[in-house]
């Protein structure tokens, strides 16, 4: 058995790849049964808008890029030049890197780390979160909170959030006079909303796919919500567009925007879109009024204030290698346990023929000292005839080699 990583994310495969391999949470315990049944009994998939990764304790690592491909009705070798598979200490650092925030677009930011507490907790619940990626991921989540409590990498940290703002504020300079609208009501969403509220807009309104949750969120910031099944009519009104669900097809399309901006008489309209897959086709970033940003061109404002992070991302990158040392440690400590077992075994075999030989010498009148003197050279006998055979037997760099590590086990 192996413990691998299998997947893609930002900085390997553009978002018209990843789109293509994520996962909405709705669809994760589905995915995670079907891997289960294609033979990988242990895993966990997460999946955000940067990275889709398949972690797995399974005998055969090739089979998770040919699910991946298969289950997302991709030919395998469409996507394998966009993937990486990483080996048992390689997928432990990876794990603490991404947790910690290292491994982000946005260095040091927070958010990915409950997104990966969620992806556990269903693979949990779906019961595929074996003992061993139980333990992993319960060691990433205590050095992730380690580096963050006792370095600086999240200091200075930009949000995609927060990007959108600032994006926003270098077209209109400020929102005062602009009416915004969030699509979505899910976490981005709501983070968006909340840097965007502290602007002051015009006006807010919350595009969803059932009102009573939009209206939640609106209540909230004192916006309005709508339908989504509303958008034709009324996206022409706003000038800000947000956009964040886990549609799996575009909501917003090339003509509805045409039509938009025509409506809105070539008044320029700023769109992000933050969904993988996208909510917004991509050929609307053609259209002359219109500016459409999606998660990978935020790269540039994330960056802002890289400086201090980059310093404490050193830091964390000193404590991650020692944990990842410890965690190997007990990894190959448990590789052993059946070996150590077998060997007990062999062992409690010999010592039970031995004794039950004893006590036959012995209810047969038996001296008892000449009892015990028999059984003692039985068992030492039995016990280093293993390893006196082998040595015996051996040659060469093999003999020496094994009379070594024989020298060493017994203290020599």
């Amino acid at each position: 058995m192996q413990l691998f990583t299998v997947g893609v994310n930002h900085t390997t495969a553009p978002i018209a790849i990843r789109e293509h391999i994520a996962f909405s949470p709705e669809r994760l315990a589905h995915a995670l049964r079907d891997l289960n049944a294609h033979g990988v009994h242990e895993a966990a998939i997460l999946s955000t808008c940067n990275r889709t990764e398949l972690y797995c304790h399974s005998d055969q690592p090739e089979r998770a890029l040919q699910w991946l491909a298969q289950y997302n009705q991709l030919q395998t070798d469409k996507i394998q030049p966009y993937t990486y598979t990483l080996p048992s200490e390689d997928t432990v650092k990876h794990a603490f890197r991404v947790a910690s925030g290292l491994d982000s677009m946005v260095l040091g930011e927070p958010q990915i780390l409950g997104q990966m507490k969620q992806a556990v907790k269903i693979a949990e619940t779906t019961g595929t979160l074996g003992s061993i990626l139980h333990k992993l991921f319960q060691r990433t989540f205590a050095v992730a909170k380690e580096v963050r409590t006792t370095t600086d990498i999240g200091a200075s940290s930009i949000s995609m959030a927060a990007a959108s703002v600032r994006l926003a504020q270098r077209i209109f300079g400020d929102l005062e006079q602009q009416r915004v609208l969030f699509i979505g009501a899910g976490e981005m969403i709501t983070l968006c909303a909340e840097h965007i509220a502290a602007q002051q807009p015009k006006s807010m309104t919350i595009a969803n796919r059932t009102l009573e949750r939009g209206q939640g969120l609106a209540d909230s910031m004192h916006g309005e919500a709508i339908l989504l099944s509303e958008l034709p009519d009324k996206l022409a009104e706003f000038d800000v567009v947000i956009t964040s669900t886990a549609s799996q097809l575009p909501i917003v399309g090339l003509g509805m925007v045409e039509r938009a901006i025509k409506q809105r008489k070539r008044k320029p309209m700023f769109m992000v879109d933050l969904a993988v897959p996208r909510d917004i086709e991509p050929e609307v970033a053609k259209l002359d009024d219109v500016y459409l940003y999606t998660v990978d061109d935020l790269a540039a404002v994330v960056n802002e204030g890289m400086m201090n992070r980059q310093e404490a991302a050193i830091e964390a990158e000193a404590i991650i290698h020692a944990r990842v040392e410890n965690f190997m440690h007990w990894l190959k400590t448990r590789e052993a346990v059946p070996t150590i077992k077998a060997l007990r075994d062999v062992a409690e075999k010999t010592r039970q023929s031995e004794l039950e030989k004893a006590r036959k010498m012995l209810a047969k009148g038996a001296d008892p000292a000449e009892v015990l003197d028999a059984l003692s050279n039985a068992l030492t006998k039995k016990l280093l005839h293993g390893p006196s055979h082998a040595l015996n037997h051996s040659v060469g760099r093999e003999h020496e080699q094994l009379e070594a590590l024989l020298r060493q086990l017994y203290q020599l």
